[in-house]
């Protein structure tokens, strides 16, 4: 039994895809101009099309031609059918999308008895209090307005207020405190420091593994036991301030694990001066590693540029492009196991490394891009505890709780007396006792 949609007999014949697509074109102009309006769009659509109902706007001329073929070469209508019937086909118009409303900006909001008033404007209708607040206030970023508003430190009309609670216009919002933080500090800490070396211009001075140089920006928490505590608890003020108030006489840095020299500028001058020395490559830098396996030459030039890893942002990398120039000198000091008489943990090497340049984490990535990674250093595939080799052996795993790498020299002229310094820096007591167990000797 044919179908109701279908076309009467004897039009069967003829396509009603073009009406059917006009027809639907329509229904998308009803629908877009029902929701400018603001009017459900169920009233717009007709709850039922009739395919028998379409009346078709043009019959091919050709169709009863006795004799005419009317398809093309693939299967398309006759160049002289499609001329005549085809119209061009428009998409439905689109509803531009309403505007933002534009928020003043509030420039001058000073505080009465602590406290800030906002009188929220009429273009804050229908938008979050805290989406209005971070763009009302311009020195002020949505997590602080969050962290406010989770402190209670928010009212409105005197109650309350939430994140997402939605704006009407002319609302009172208060402010208790200053909706901008304080910026961090440093604070002096009472920590031992092993200084090496002092003038009226600079200190040097031996950094244990473990310790932060300084905080990170807005990391309040993080910001004790650093470098810089306790620098500012054994010198005071007497630090440059270069490099801003979270790191007062810092001119470079060492990673949290690893150990040894570190020079630090107590004035501005001598900060700039080392600074220069830094870039101009004019200082001499020496560290000492123990690297998993044996390096197969005693002594090589690495120069391969390091660029932040795109997977793991806490880790650098040697094989993207486009990353920074680095090179580092290897020196074999000592080999530990060899292949015919391996060490009781296997096979090691102790290097004497010199670096031109100071990138991050340079000595790690390097060593390990020649497969040899820097004991304890986890993070670039050195593994968490070392075995022994022989697994009936009663010797216990030695577990390296950091990277054994030491900044064990470093020599430079004074910026102001032009005197050539030459400090060095021994082994800390838990790299010594490490080697010692990986050679055996340990008693």
């Amino acid at each position: 039994m044919p179908s109701k949609n279908m076309l009467p007999k004897g039009n069967r014949r003829v396509s009603v895809k073009k009406e059917y697509r006009e027809h639907r074109t329509l229904i998308q102009e009803r629908e877009a101009a029902a929701r400018a309006a603001g009017e459900p769009v169920e009233d717009a659509i007709e709850p039922f099309y009739d395919t028998a109902d379409f009346v078709p706007l043009h019959t091919s001329p050709y169709a009863n031609v006795p004799g005419l073929v009317t398809g093309g070469p693939s299967t398309s209508k006759h160049p002289q059918e499609e001329a005549t019937m085809s119209r061009p086909r428009y998409a439905a118009p689109r509803v531009p999308a309403p505007a933002a409303p534009e928020i003043q900006t509030l420039e001058d909001l000073e505080p009465e008895d602590g406290i800030r008033t906002i009188t929220a404007e009429p273009a804050a209708k229908d938008m979050r209090l805290d989406a209005y607040l971070a763009k009302a206030i311009p020195d002020i970023s949505r997590a602080r307005v969050t962290l406010l508003i989770e402190n209670s430190q928010v009212t409105i009309n005197g109650e309350p207020a939430k994140g997402k609670q939605k704006l009407k216009g002319g609302e009172v919002i208060e402010i208790e405190g200053d909706p901008r933080p304080e910026p961090l500090h440093a604070t002096p800490e009472d920590i031992p420091l092993d200084i090496v070396y002092e003038d009226d211009d600079l200190a040097v001075v031996n950094k244990s593994a473990g310790m932060m140089v300084h905080a990170g920006a807005g990391d309040e928490e993080r910001n004790r036991g650093t470098l810089v505590n306790a620098l500012l608890f054994h010198l005071g003020k007497n630090l440059s301030q270069v490099s801003g108030d979270l790191r007062p006489g810092i001119v470079h840095r060492l990673d949290k694990q690893t150990s040894g020299l570190i020079v630090v500028a107590k004035n501005d001058s001598t900060h700039r001066k080392l600074g220069e020395m830094f870039a101009e490559r004019r200082l001499r830098k020496i560290y000492i590693a123990l690297v998993h396996g044996s390096i197969e030459k005693d002594e090589g030039t690495i120069s391969l540029p390091i660029s932040r890893d795109i997977i793991r942002r806490t880790r650098m990398t040697t094989r993207r492009m486009g990353g920074r120039t680095a090179v580092s000198h290897y020196r074999v000091l000592d080999r530990i196991g060899t292949d015919e008489k391996p060490g009781p943990y296997g096979k090691f090497t102790l290097v004497e490394v010199r670096i031109e340049t100071g990138r991050t984490h340079q000595i790690r990535v390097h060593m390990q891009s020649l497969g040899h990674p820097v004991a304890g250093d986890n993070l670039y595939g050195a593994p968490h505890r070392i075995l022994p080799l022989d697994k009936t052996s009663d010797a216990d795993p030695i577990e390296l709780e950091r990277n054994f790498l030491h900044a064990a020299q470093l020599e430079f002229l004074h910026p102001r007396t032009k005197q050539r310094l030459e400090l060095k820096s021994d082994l800390p007591p838990e790299l010594v006792t490490t080697l010692e167990l990986l050679r055996g000797t340990a008693s």
